[in-house]
């Protein structure tokens, strides 16, 4: 894949985990913040498919920020950040090397305290979309 489908640019976060990683994509939207990548080696485990810790490790991330994201708008605060409080993630497929990988949250409640959060992981290739995991987790509102 050479083409970044439309709506995608490069993520403003860095960190020291994901930087090996880069570049990673997202799309702003009503939902929150869907990120991408494209599957390379890097990625891998070594059978040579994405590494279910990157596949974690980018839900939490996407879930997070579109958390956030809907804390601060209804709350109207823009100091609001968050902390994972439980994840869980099912494995259904393996995204292959050449793979498009989504990481699409959805926002389910975000109380006072808490959030809750869902994220699907959708491997695409030529126009064929696959479900790699799913994801759910609980956020401190900080």
């Amino acid at each position: 894949m050479n083409t970044i489908p439309d709506g995608f640019t490069e993520s403003p976060r860095r960190s020291p985990l994901t930087t090996p990683w880069e570049p990673i994509y997202q799309r702003i939207t009503d939902a929150g913040a869907t990120l991408a990548i494209e599957v390379r080696e890097c990625h891998c485990n070594g059978r040579g498919f994405a590494h279910g810790g990157l596949i974690a490790s980018l839900s939490v991330n996407g879930m997070g920020t579109s958390l956030v994201m809907k804390a601060r708008k209804k709350f109207a605060n823009d100091k609001i950040s968050a902390v994972t409080l439980s994840m869980t993630t099912d494995y259904i497929d393996s995204a292959q090397i050449g793979d498009w990988l989504e990481f699409r949250p959805e926002v389910l409640k975000v109380g006072k305290s808490i959030g809750f959060t869902g994220m699907k992981v959708v491997a695409a290739r030529d126009g064929e979309e696959r479900l790699i995991a799913r994801a759910n987790a609980s956020f401190k509102l900080v």
